[in-house]
Parts: structure tokens; C-alpha cells; sequence
């Protein structure tokens, strides 16, 4: 009798599926239960495939891809279907890969398929039913791992997600994972093991007759379901791990585009067959092991790597400052390398002053922290041959403009501008000369904890013209007082703008007034979260932008009662926007001024002052405003200043004049005013008194506007 005849009598058929070619050739037996014609044939892979059931087919790619790379039996239970997708019957394969080329990537599966039947539900031999639930287990298992293990984010992490693993029905209680340096096989992390235990293991050489370096030698899994097993293949080690009590083990190669990075090592305590189903289980969590452990090295190279950079490209702030307290911080954005081109810097200078530098490159990619280390060398070149800091930001700006090419096409390779701001400091008399190329501007804080934003003049960002002028502002700084410059990411970073993220801060500034430290931790905080001080605490995650921070306090003695606050401002005739600006500030000078009335009053008085001089002077108007006293009871002073010898005389308007009023609004609002000339040109001022009742003129009572 044949031996196809026996098969057929059976129920069994014989199949070839070539995975080269493919095509699955069926003789007649093979062919009924697959619901093809009854007769021997080569059919397309297609055609065979539509008679499985998609979750199946599914299921035994797995399966095969196992039994290809460890060389065993690809045995699946399959269901027939029609061409409705209604189940017919089960049947169960059992094929031997056998490779068909040199790449090990085309085999050919010779087997066989039987008809199994499947017992009715609620019977006691139900098994299918038992096995279905342990499948869907299983899904659900490798679901939940996949997922974890994609979401760590460090080798750290990534072991102590796979020793919280949870295998339904057969948990290791023991694990390892073993890497390579060398010719020598190393420790990466373990679990469920004693300090010391690793001892042994660690720094083996690859030639050991141990399953771990076998593993890695011929990339192939390892199963060892019972001790008389591992003592006979390895009877040089098995002394080593006899004491650990175990009683099966799975030794898993970790392998990352083809190349064996490791071994993954489960050993069990109960005994495990290591049946097909849980060979595919520790397969599949190998695999996402392997890649999770690979994603995890990259990651931890590239945050060395950013420390380095950083603490590289970030100046130390030296050994101090006669009279004055510095204090500074930098995050990064926690994206790539996470470095990007905002930068600070302390320059000490030949005069014996200091220079105060912040930045920020465009873009936050690695050419930007490029870029920023050049431009930030140049800066201190130029600030070291003794240049003013228009000269500094000029030479800088031209520097920039020769560094990168603005006809580039490559976006990588294209023109990049950058803002920076840029101060020499006098730590003797306090006085800072600031010139400003597009960045924001400083914001000093007085003694008494009043923050203000300091307008100055500046330019366009540096990198946009080769020739640019940068006009310079000078700045006091009074004993006890603070000035921050910033990068625009601590202002603007969740979503606000340069006002609100303004409003943001203001508090944080006035609140931490006597240490510089807790101040720039602070603010960083309040912007990103606790831990994000780049010298403390781990990396932060992935920001919106880099932040950089720079505080400069002038010690000495605080006056009692304070140093009076003060501001000051040119406006242009060229530039009547700046009104508003100095409206702005005066707010600011007065934000706690007992009356907000009075407050209204004061703006409504400068901006009389101010239009009075760009409307009947060709000259620019200087506006300074100080408030001083204890509060409750200061007094402000604001002077406006123009070039013109023609004094103002009070005028009385009628109800249709468009101007005029400016006096009688003078003698109405303010407690005090004056016009006093100056050389060429006046000066007009008003005082007003603060009071915690204050009794201003009914506003009612004023003219007609």
C-alpha cells in the first residue's frame, strides 16, 4: 500500500508551500481539506491563503518564522473557510522549514494537514476552548509589553519593564540580559538575583561553553526544560548555576538588524516544555526586548553626548565679581541632542569691567548649537580686543553673515540670524552699557522688589546685514538691585506671548528678591517644572523651546528708605509709537501706587507732554519718571525733555479746539508743575503725591475733549 494511500485514509494530506516561488503544491487529500478540487496540484500561494481563516494566517506567520530561525516543527491549528468566511473545519499542520537560499530568507514547508474535530462547548475535554484563552492571553500580554517596552525611554527603564513582566502561565522568576564588549561577554542588568551573584558571569569570554555566549555566537535560541538537560550540553558551567535552584531556562538571542547584540535569559523555577505557543511568546518579547534595549543605547548615548556639549558650550561664571552676584541657567529643548543655540556668557574685560552676553541661534538642532558656539567665540574675541558693544554686536553681526551662505538651497545649510543681547558692566559705580540686536529686552529689579522692564535701543538681529549699527543705552544699577536678561523662551514657552508670559513671571521676580540662586530656579520652574536646572535633576522632556537666564545683582548697602525707582526713554520725532511705550513703562514704574486713579492720571499727563513736544518741536523728547518715599507715601516726578527754547503758555481752548488743554490739565491733576529751562532747550514736570485717601479734582469737572 502507498504511503499517500495511508495518509488519505487517514484524513491526512501532504503539502509543499514555496516561499521562493510562491506557490503551495497540495496532492488530492490536501487539496479536499482546503475545499479545493480533490485532485493533485500546484496552486498559487493567494488561492490557498484565501481559505484560511485571517486571524490564523496571521497566527502561522509567527509560527513559521519561529520554526525558520531556531530550526524546529511550525505546527498551527488552522480554520477552513468558505468564500463567505463561514468556518468548514480545523485542521492541524505540521511542516519542517527546509531553506532554500543562501540569505536564509526563502525556505520551503513540507508537511502535512489533518482534520481535527473540535469538541462541543461546556464539554469536559474542551481543550480548544482552554487553548483559545490562553491565546487571547497571551495577545493581550504581548500588547501590554510591546507597549511598555516602546514607551521607555533608558536601558534602565527598559530592564525594569521587562523584569515587571508578567508571562501568562509560565513567569520566569529569574532574568538576565547579557551584552558584549569586545570578545567578552558583560552583565547589561538582572533580576531576581543577589548582589554578587553576577560575579561569574560578568567579563566571560565569548568561548565559554555557556549558553548565553553560545547564543550570541550562533544566534539561536536555547531551551533547556529541565536540569539533566543543561548539565549534559554544559557540564563546564552547570556548577555555576546549579545553586540557583532553577529547574528550566530560555536563552534568547537580541538581535537588531541582523546583528546579536545580547542574550536575554529566563530561568524558571517550575518545569516548562517550552512547548511551540510559548517558544513564540519568548520570541516575540525577545525581539521587542532587542529593539527597546537598542532605541534605550542610542538615547543614553545622545543624552552623554548632550551633557557634554553642554557643559562644554556653557561658560562657567568663574570666581565672582567685585560687588556683584551672578547667577545663571540653561534647558534645553529635550529634543535630538538636546542643545540648541541659546546661549549666556561672562567675558571679563581688559578695562576691568565685565560683559554680560545672552543669545539665541535660530532653529534647535544640532547646526544651530553649532553656529551658537562659533558666534559665542567670535563674541568673546571681539570683546577681548576692548570694542564698545555696538562694535562687539556690528563685528558679530558681520561674522555671521560671512559664516553661512543666505543663497543656500539646502535648508541645513541656509542662512541663520540670531537675537543676543549684549552688556559691559561697571562693578564699581553699577553703570551697564547695553546694545541689543533683536532680542528681548532687561528687566531690572529695584530693592524694594518692583520689576520693570528696561526699553532699550536696539537693532536688527545679528546675521541679517553684514553692516548694521547697534545703538547703545546705558542702565544703572543701585545697590540691591537686579537685572535679567532672558532668551525668549522663558517668556513666550506655553503658549504666551511677550505680555503674558510677561504677567507670568512678574510675580516669581517680585517674590524670590533676596537669593539669585533660588530666583533663576525659580523661573525655570515656573516655565518648565521642578528638575529642570540643566547642572541638577534629570533632562527634561521634550520642550517648546530652550531657555536661557542671566541675573546680575549689585551688592552694597540698601538706602533706607529705598533708592527711588527710575525710568527713562527717547522718543523719536520719527518713531510716535514710542508713546505708548512710555506710557507702558510708567505703568510699570507705579504698578503699586496706592491709586489707580492717580495712575490714570500720570499716563494722561505724559502723553500731553509727550505729543505737546513731537507736535511743536522738530526735536526728540527724553522722558525720565522716578517715583521715590516709603510706600503710601512717595512721590513721583516726571520730566520731559525737548531741544526747543519756546516755553508753553496756558491757552484757553474752546469746545471745538483740538489742543490747548495740556496746562489746564496740568493745574488740575498734578499736586505740583513746573517748566524749567535747560541749556538748549526745557524741561516741563509734574509731581504727583501718593496717598492712601488721595482727593483728586473731579474728573467731570474737566474740559470738554
Amino acid at each position: 500500500m502507498r504511503t499517500e494511500d495511508v495518509l488519505a485514509a487517514t484524513a491526512t494530506g501532504l503539502w509543499r508551500w514555496d516561499n521562493e516561488a510562491g506557490t503551495v503544491t497540495l496532492d488530492a487529500e490536501a487539496a479536499r481539506l482546503l475545499e479545493l478540487p480533490a485532485e493533485p496540484g500546484v496552486f498559487r500561494e493567494s488561492e490557498v491563503r484565501a481559505r484560511f481563516h485571517p486571524v490564523d494566517w496571521n497566527e502561522i506567520m509567527g509560527v513559521i518564522s519561529l520554526a525558520v530561525a531556531e530550526g524546529t516543527l511550525a505546527e498551527a491549528r488552522l480554520r477552513i473557510v468558505d468564500g463567505d468566511g463561514r468556518v468548514l473545519r480545523t485542521v492541524r499542520s505540521r511542516s519542517k522549514p527546509v531553506p532554500g537560499g543562501d540569505d536564509g530568507r526563502d525556505y520551503a514547508l513540507i508537511g502535512t494537514l489533518q482534520e481535527t474535530v473540535e469538541p462541543p462547548p461546556g464539554t469536559a475535554g474542551a481543550q480548544a476552548a482552554i487553548t483559545g484563552d490562553w491565546r487571547r492571553s497571551r495577545e493581550a500580554f504581548l500588547l501590554d509589553a510591546g507597549r511598555a517596552l516602546a514607551e521607555a525611554g533608558s536601558t534602565t527603564e527598559v530592564l525594569r519593564v521587562a523584569y515587571s513582566l508578567s508571562m501568562p502561565g509560565f513567569s520566569p522568576d529569574g532574568l538576565a540580559v547579557f551584552g558584549v564588549e569586545g570578545e567578552r561577554l558583560t552583565i547589561v542588568g538582572q533580576h531576581g538575583h543577589t548582589l554578587g551573584d553576577e560575579g561569574p558571569f560578568t567579563d566571560m569570554p565569548l568561548e565559554t561553553d555557556y549558553p548565553a555566549t553560545e547564543v550570541i555566537r550562533t544566534g539561536r535560541a536555547i531551551y533547556l526544560p529541565t536540569p539533566d538537560d543543561y548539565r549534559s550540553r554544559y557540564p563546564a558551567t552547570w556548577p555555576l548555576v546549579r545553586r540557583f535552584g532553577r529547574r528550566s531556562w530560555a536563552f534568547l538571542p537580541l538581535i537588531v538588524s541582523g546583528r546579536t547584540m545580547g542574550t536575554w535569559m529566563a530561568g524558571f523555577r517550575h518545569p516548562v516544555s517550552f512547548s511551540p505557543d510559548e517558544r513564540s511568546v519568548l520570541t516575540t518579547v525577545a525581539r521587542m526586548l532587542a529593539q527597546a534595549l537598542d532605541r534605550a543605547g542610542v538615547a543614553d548615548t545622545e543624552r552623554e553626548l548632550s551633557l557634554g556639549l553642554q557643559r562644554s558650550m556653557m561658560p562657567s561664571l568663574g570666581p565672582g565679581i567685585p560687588g556683584m552676584t551672578v547667577a545663571a541657567r540653561y534647558v534645553p529643548t529635550g529634543g535630538g541632542l538636546q542643545v540648541g543655540g541659546d546661549w549666556y556668557d561672562l567675558i571679563p574685560l581688559p578695562n576691568g569691567r565685565i560683559a554680560l552676553v545672552i543669545g539665541d541661534v535660530q532653529g534647535h538642532d544640532v547646526r544651530a548649537a553649532g553656529i551658537m558656539g562659533q558666534l559665542r567665540i567670535a563674541l568673546r574675541a571681539y570683546a577681548s580686543e576692548g570694542h564698545r558693544p555696538d562694535a562687539v554686536l556690528s563685528r558679530a553681526s558681520r561674522f555671521l553673515c560671512g559664516l553661512t551662505d543666505p543663497h543656500e538651497g539646502d535648508e541645513a545649510t541656509a542662512a541663520r540670524f540670531a537675537t543676543c543681547l549684549y552688556a559691559e558692566a561697571d562693578p564699581e559705580t553699577g553703570v551697564l552699557d547695553i546694545a541689543r540686536a533683536g532680542h528681548p529686552d532687561p528687566v531690572v529689579m529695584t530693592a524694594d522688589g518692583t520689576a520693570v522692564i528696561r526699553q532699550t535701543e536696539g537693532g536688527l538681529p545679528l546675521g541679517i546685514e553684514a553692516d548694521t549699527d547697534y545703538p547703545t543705552t546705558q542702565v544703572v544699577l543701585e545697590a540691591g538691585q537686579t537685572i535679567m536678561l532672558c532668551t525668549d523662551g522663558l517668556i513666550e514657552t506655553g503658549g504666551h506671548d511677550l505680555v503674558t508670559g510677561w504677567v507670568r513671571l512678574r510675580p516669581i521676580l517680585e517674590r524670590h528678591t533676596d537669593d539669585l540662586e533660588k530666583l533663576a530656579d525659580a523661573l525655570v520652574q515656573a516655565v518648565h517644572g521642578p528638575g529642570s536646572h540643566y547642572t541638577t535633576g534629570p533632562l527634561p522632556d521634550r520642550r517648546e523651546d530652550d531657555v536661557a537666564v542671566l541675573l546680575l545683582r549689585r551688592e552694597g548697602p540698601v538706602t533706607h528708605p529705598p533708592a527711588p525707582r527710575r525710568t527713562a526713554l527717547t522718543i523719536a520725532q520719527a518713531e510716535p509709537e514710542r508713546i505708548s511705550v512710555a506710557r507702558q513703562q510708567l505703568r510699570e514704574l507705579l504698578h503699586d501706587w496706592a491709586d489707580p486713579d492717580q495712575v490714570d492720571a500720570a499716563v494722561l499727563l505724559l502723553s500731553e507732554m509727550a505729543t505737546n513736544v513731537l507736535v511743536h518741536t522738530d526735536g526728540d523728547a527724553l522722558m525720565v519718571a522716578q517715583a521715590g518715599g516709603v510706600p503710601g507715601e512717595r512721590c513721583l516726578r516726571v520730566d520731559m525733555s525737548d531741544g526747543s527754547d519756546e516755553l508753553p503758555h496756558k491757552r484757553s481752548p474752546g469746545e471745538m479746539a483740538s489742543s490747548g488743554r495740556g496746562l489746564v490739565l496740568m493745574e488740575m491733576l498734578a499736586h505740583r508743575w513746573g517748566v524749567d529751562p535747560r541749556g538748549a532747550g526745557k524741561s516741563i514736570w509734574f509731581e504727583l503725591d501718593e496717598a492712601e485717601e488721595p482727593a483728586l479734582p473731579d474728573l467731570d469737572a474737566l474740559p470738554d475733549l
